[in-house]
């Protein structure tokens, strides 16, 4: 049986021209899932991996605002939180789907933690977004409070937070078992808290949000999948993207996308990192890697839509 590791960025429940209440991102939970019920149908192991960058941002956002009647919650504690409830959203409607479409599979989320290094010099420097859009206003009085804000790739002024490289997913050996025993595992949310290994306390946490398709890809790798699908709001990785020359490209090799990401191609805070988690995976494990927008997972795993990153030709 296949394995296929499905990565859904944070945006996909929390959009950005909509209000964030739960309401909205229940449904947008429910539109989520159709791909992974599909290559359920298919017969695929299947791991979805989330995003929870609009999430955690609103969770620091309620820490700020409650800190005098509550002692406020470390990062690493938001991740956890964040996907204990977006793994209950997308678990409860992947159960609900799958019923449905008549298709027999249990649904489990897991919280796992994510291995870094304490001395990865990324954890000294905020570059990675989380939140809602602010406006220069609200920057600027979060600039002024000591808070790290800067733009992402479309612009927009978010608060910023270190992210570390991921080494390893600690309880890999716990998503094993349950694929094994026909489960979806709904793992690695929001890239996982991410914690070190220290020689006499054991595992300790780290102030920081890991990215989820980094974290998606060493997961690919660990378990020996065929398929890293990362589902985003973009239909593909795009040529010259942001001109009126941009065009898709439907498939590349790892050398390919080594030579774009040298001559500056893509955006450090927005595709980047998809496409480095991509293209790792594909180079490391001679597995598929694809980029496609949310609604095209099965077709973009046959080749019908998305970008496809292969180790050669």
């Amino acid at each position: 049986m296949k394995t296929a590791v499905l990565a859904l960025g944070g945006n996909a429940l929390s959009r950005p021209d909509e209000p964030a209440t739960v309401a909205n991102q229940f449904r947008r939970a429910r539109e989520s899932v159709a791909p992974v019920v599909e290559l359920a149908r298919q017969g695929w192991r299947v791991v979805v991996v989330h995003g929870n960058g609009p999430q955690v941002g609103d969770s620091l956002v309620r820490n700020e605002l409650a800190r005098r009647i509550v002692e406020p919650l470390p990062l690493g504690m938001l991740v956890a939180e964040t996907a204990g409830w977006i793994g209950y959203m997308l678990q409860q409607s992947l159960l609900n789907a799958l019923a449905a479409a008549r298709v027999r599979r249990d649904v489990a989320t897991l919280i796992t933690q994510t291995l870094v290094d304490r001395y990865d010099p990324a954890l000294a420097t905020p570059t990675k977004p989380i939140g809602q859009a602010l406006t220069e206003a609200e920057a600027n009085r979060l600039r002024e409070a000591g808070r790290s804000v800067g733009q992402d790739g479309a612009g927009h002024w978010r608060r910023m937070t270190a992210s570390p490289m991921p080494l390893a997913v600690v309880e890999l050996s716990l998503v094993q078992q349950l694929l094994e025993q026909g489960a979806i595992v709904i793992a690695a949310g929001g890239g996982g808290p991410p914690v070190y290994d220290d020689p006499l306390l054991g595992l300790e946490g780290v102030d920081a949000v890991v990215d989820k398709d980094r974290v998606a890809a060493i997961l690919a790798r660990q378990l020996g999948a065929e398929a890293l699908v990362i589902l985003t709001n973009v239909d593909a990785v795009y040529e010259g993207w942001g001109t009126p020359a941009a065009r898709p490209i439907r498939r590349l090799t790892v050398a390919e996308v080594e030579r774009m990401m040298a001559a500056g191609a893509f955006d450090a805070g927005g595709m980047r990192p998809k496409v480095e988690a991509a293209a790792g995976f594909a180079r490391d494990s001679g597995g598929r890697a694809v980029i496609a927008h949310l609604g095209a997972g099965p077709a973009a795993l046959r080749g019908e839509s998305g970008t496809t990153i292969v180790r050669d030709t």
